[in-house]
């Protein structure tokens, strides 16, 4: 079974494909899991393996942890693009995210102020007043919408109870500019049915949800790492982007393509 890929709250940098050099935050247990999706394609591996044991990183060791690296990083000349939330799990999940959000930006002020912070959410807690006002002040908002269609999103995603697309759909579009919308590209098959959020009908939902939300810029992207449902499918470059071309053409919108 495929399981967590970070073992510590700071790790890296790292090279990501659509930010560049990557120092990673994970608000998550260190050895487990907890998210509000279950992700067929999260490269952590399935909400299945639990919680851990480690428990959350509390706001000062997250803080603590970060300036050591930070300061060890400046001091010897690293470079550093973007400091990054993510990791094994939805970060605003924390009960203190918003707080970190804080501590992070003045560590970033401290040591790196050209640097960008950006999160990783799914989106399933832009909704709560202090979570969408943290997520107001990062450089990067990056929210995921996978798809339109509400049975896809409940095949592919697997969103906890009481996920209303919809909804969601809306709260995206309250962050308008302010927010980056990414879109995870597969096709396969999980216990027989057949998964494909490329297909014409489904470009087309997501054209007109990302006309109602009107982002900053839309990210597509694709399987890059092995994933816990092995028939998933990486989407070929080409077609990627031209996927993402026609979503430009029809919106006005800029969209980056990871392949």
């Amino acid at each position: 079974m495929q399981t967590v890929l970070f073992h510590s709250t700071i790790f890296g940098p790292i090279h990501s494909r659509r930010l560049g050099s990557s120092l990673g935050v994970n608000l998550m247990p260190d050895d487990g899991k907890i998210c509000s999706f279950d992700c067929l394609y999260c490269e952590a591996g399935y909400n299945a393996q639990g919680p851990g044991t480690s428990g959350l990183p509390t706001r000062n060791s997250v803080s603590e942890s970060l300036e050591a690296k930070l300061s060890q990083m400046k001091s010897s000349g690293a470079p550093l693009d973007v400091i990054t939330f993510s990791g094994n799990g939805e970060p605003t999940l924390h009960p203190d995210f918003a707080g970190i959000i804080d501590d992070t930006i003045a560590l970033r002020d401290k040591y790196y102020p050209d640097v960008k912070i950006s999160v990783l959410t799914n989106a399933t807690r832009i909704g709560r007043p202090a979570v969408a006002a943290a997520l107001r002040k990062v450089d990067n908002n990056i929210m995921k919408l996978d798809s339109a269609i509400p049975a896809t999103v409940e095949l592919i995603d697997r969103p906890n109870p009481g996920y209303d697309l919809d909804q969601t759909i809306g709260y995206l579009a309250g962050f308008g500019e302010q927010g980056i919308v990414q879109t995870m590209m597969c096709r396969g098959e999980h216990e027989g049915r057949v998964i494909d959020n490329t297909s014409d009908a489904e470009v087309e939902a997501l054209i007109e949800a990302y006309r109602q939300i009107r982002p900053r810029e839309i990210m597509l992207y694709t399987i890059d790492r092995p994933t816990p449902e092995v028939n998933l499918k990486k989407i070929p470059k080409e077609e990627l982007e031209a996927i993402g071309k026609r979503i430009e053409k029809a919106i006005g919108i800029t969209v980056q393509v990871s392949a």
